[in-house]
């Protein structure tokens, strides 16, 4: 009781080492760096409120978890009604209506040949679905993977990264595992053409990697040399789905009917961990072929009526909010605004992206000047100049982060709900940094503070 009593601040100070001495002390050491370790104590929509007063814009979205928004009155409202009803949340040994419901709704807007789903709790469980059922289906073990992708940090999820930060220290992973350039149709079918691989997963569009959107014509060559050699054509559209490329799967931009898709984050509003995997029908009814394989590929919390409630009111949200159709349009104009204002600028290489997921790329600069501190920085650590912008953009209220994979990109992810007069603030914001970049030391200098800090921690 007497821990109940003490002020909130004081809670957030006391849970803050609890944390450190409990779960992980090397992220409040880095939070602590950056200058960035604050407590949140009400997030709505875009904005979060932090416990000094201050409110700090989202633009990163918890990495496309919250394409709706934070805490949508609605998603909270149906979670509120179904612990009401006190219904078998997790009975196990009966059938889910909540999860016939659900899946039902997600094959009609995916469409194609998706026609069954899998429901886990995330991206990374829903890959390692996809990894058995490809081998199930094709008897084939080996798995081709798009490299510079991103999907996820269980072992066999790793096993289709070819970034080495992820991987270092943890294999030995999946055997027959193989990467093959994203967006060269061309080395792809060499390595088809052996006709051992189960399945070529890839992402879409390269989030991680740096917002890589592929050229027009690349996901139909490949959905094509799958399909001619025996092949599963599989998309990761953890980040892509539930509408932040505008529509429903980024795979209708491309005209593509992958045989498996892989959901998760946004899935169910960002309130209760969901995630699903959709697939045909043959490949479902390759994997529970009778009744000794009914349960042959399960998980606990796979089907749990909050996911499920939670899922179905996102989706009600989405499509009621005309989210889907704002993403497509306001992703362009952001776009075109900062490719617009950015111009000219040397150290900005480029503007890309679809929806509302979107990378604006730096480069080194050539100038003698601003390239003696580049590299002086870069030499502290390869992630330094992309943590000393988003450190900049933090204390102007907004919160973004550098791409896991290219520590030169910034990534521009805010909720398909944010208003316009918002996402004005962040470009303007977003050009007032890069003009301090190009023309004051002081932005540089500032990383010898964050170098020094980093020191100390150590």
């Amino acid at each position: 009781m007497a821990f109940a009593k003490k002020s909130e601040a004081s809670r957030a100070h006391d849970n803050g080492h609890l944390y450190h001495d409990y779960v992980n002390p090397q992220w409040v050491k880095l939070l602590d760096v950056l200058e960035m370790n604050v407590t949140y104590t009400r997030c709505e929509g875009a904005s979060l409120l932090t416990s000094d007063g201050r409110t700090v814009w989202d633009f990163l979205s918890g990495y496309c978890v919250h394409n709706i928004g934070h805490n949508h009155p609605r998603v909270i409202a149906a979670l509120k009604g179904e612990l009401n009803a006190c219904g078998p949340a997790m009975l196990q040994s009966h059938v889910s209506d909540l999860a016939g419901e659900m899946a039902a709704r997600l094959c009609a807007l995916a469409g194609g040949r998706l026609a069954k789903v899998f429901f886990c709790s995330s991206g990374s469980e829903g890959v390692e679905a996809v990894i058995k059922f490809a081998r199930a289906h094709t008897r084939r073990a080996g798995l081709l993977y798009a490299a510079g992708g991103f999907h996820g940090l269980t072992c066999g999820a790793m096993s289709l990264m070819s970034a080495p930060f992820w991987t270092q220290g943890f294999g030995p992973f999946i055997p027959g595992t193989e990467a093959v350039p994203f967006d060269s149709a061309e080395e792809l079918e060499k390595k088809l053409a052996t006709k051992k691989y189960a399945a070529f997963i890839t992402e879409p569009v390269q989030s991680e990697s740096g917002v890589i959107v592929p050229s027009p014509g690349y996901l139909r060559d490949a959905q094509a040399l799958c399909r001619r050699y025996g092949t599963l054509f599989v998309l990761d559209e953890v980040q892509t789905g539930m509408y932040r490329s505008g529509p429903f799967l980024a795979a209708h931009h491309y005209g593509v009917e992958p045989d498996m898709v892989v959901m998760a984050k946004a899935l169910s509003g960002g309130l209760i961990p969901s995630g699903a995997v959709l697939m045909s029908e043959a490949v479902c009814d390759s994997i529970y072929s009778s009744l000794r394989r009914a349960i042959i590929h399960t998980s606990t919390y796979s089907e749990n009526s909050l996911a499920m409630r939670a899922g179905l009111a996102t989706l009600d949200v989405l499509q009621d909010e005309g989210l889907g159709e704002r993403a497509r349009i306001m992703g362009v104009a952001l776009r075109q605004q900062l490719a617009q204002r950015l111009a000219g600028y040397e150290m900005v290489a480029e503007v890309r992206g679809l929806g509302m997921l979107s990378g604006v790329a730096f480069r080194a600069p050539k100038t003698l000047r601003l390239r003696v501190l580049f590299e002086a920085f870069s030499r502290i650590h390869p992630a330094m100049f992309g943590q000393v912008l988003v450190r900049r953009l933090y204390k102007k209220g907004l919160l973004t982060q550098i791409c896991g994979n290219n520590f030169m990109v910034l990534k521009v992810a805010p909720p398909l709900m944010v208003e316009d007069g918002v996402v004005e603030k962040f470009i303007t914001d977003l050009v007032e940094v890069v003009d301090l970049m190009h023309a004051k030391a002081s932005y540089w200098t500032e990383a010898l503070g964050i170098a020094r800090r980093a020191l100390s921690a150590i």
